[in-house]
């Protein structure tokens, strides 16, 4: 899992009171891919106002896949 996404799974368990060992579990690394894969295509999906935009965009959400170790 990446770095990142376990932070982020470190920090909920924290503010939740549960053991950091629920989120190391494959489904949660999964739901998490998941979830980045959806935010990636919303900005995939977006249009800016000029000809560039498309290639922007696919930039833009293959930056957030990479971010979070996600293909």
């Amino acid at each position: 899992m990446n770095e990142r996404i376990k932070e982020l799974a470190k920090q909920v368990a924290k503010e939740e009171g549960w053991g950091v060992e629920v989120w190391q579990t494959t489904f949660t690394e999964n739901f998490a891919k998941l979830i980045v894969r959806e935010c990636a295509k919303i900005v995939e999906g977006s249009s800016l106002p000029d000809a560039y935009s498309e290639p922007c965009l696919e930039l833009i959400a293959d930056d957030i896949k990479e971010h979070f170790g996600v293909e």
